[in-house]
């Protein structure tokens, strides 16, 4: 399926995690021009009632459609799990819908190695069933053991990484008896690739660590279609926009897309465009 049009690829999350998947798009379609939305004014979405995660989604979606977008990737696990159809139906033809769980699923069934298999995410994620339901789905006879992690995405979004206070926490989380002896762990949030190697080393790299970012790039590559041109002088550069300023926003866009970003604060809520 190839789309015409060459509006923006609009995506968004809750705060920082969405930037794992704007990273791997960015690397796998250079040409596309994207805008980026955080909604750190509401993070996280991990607890936070179904009507109002549905309620922020469709603000941010208007706004990302007020700028041309013709993709709406949604690269936040708990939108994905808990209002997509939803959320799906209301962009309608407007845009091209993408969620992050359909291609991670899709990849691990194809590519599952071994009997047993871990989720970890946030409490809305993982009680909606969403990853164990579609797995079982297509391999009934793997065991699919799910927890949630709801402290991970505040670690992530504080800065605590690579320090003791978050190996404390991973070693807390995987060391639960419904993680013993699985094969796969996958990452059912867009914020816990920032701590991939971490949860690795947990692993002592004998777990096969899987997360949504660069395979729903793939995805959307496959959607959009081959053959995207180089970008031109004249066509608009990346946007990045956060309901809230947080200081390590900035810093780890930075690093995700190796160079300095500048962060516009925009409130969907109090403003009209």
């Amino acid at each position: 399926m190839t789309i015409s049009g060459n509006g923006p690829i609009g995506i968004f999350d809750s705060g920082v995690g969405g930037l794992t998947v704007a990273s791997a798009v960015k690397q796998i379609l250079p040409a596309e021009t994207i805008i980026y939305f955080g909604d750190t004014a509401h993070l996280p979405y991990g607890d936070t009632s179904p009507e109002a995660i549905l309620h922020y989604s469709k603000k941010i979606t208007d706004f990302l459609l007020g700028h041309n977008c013709r993709v709406i990737l949604a690269a936040c696990n708990t939108v994905s799990a808990t209002v997509w159809e939803e959320l799906e139906e209301y962009i309608g033809n407007r845009a091209i819908a993408v969620n992050v769980i359909d291609p991670l699923v899709n990849r691990v069934v194809k590519s599952l190695k071994g009997s047993s298999a871990g989720v970890i995410g946030t409490k809305n994620t993982i009680n909606s069933g969403a990853y164990h339901n579609k797995i079982k789905m297509v391999l009934p006879g793997l065991r699919v053991s799910s927890l949630a992690t709801p402290l991970l995405v505040p670690m992530i979004e504080e800065g605590f990484v690579y320090d003791d206070i978050s190996n404390a926490i991973i070693r807390a989380y995987l060391s639960d008896t419904r993680l013993k002896g699985i094969d796969t762990l996958i990452l059912g949030c867009t914020h816990y690739p920032v701590i991939k190697n971490q949860i690795r080393k947990f692993y002592e790299f004998r777990v096969d660590v899987v997360d949504s970012a660069m395979t729903v790039a793939e995805e959307l590559r496959d959607i959009l279609g081959a053959g995207r041109g180089q970008k031109t002088s004249d066509e608009m550069a990346d946007r990045f926009f956060v309901s809230d300023h947080t200081e390590y926003f900035g810093k780890i866009a930075g690093i995700f897309f190796e160079k300095q970003i500048r962060l516009e604060k925009y409130d969907p809520w109090k403003q009209v465009m």
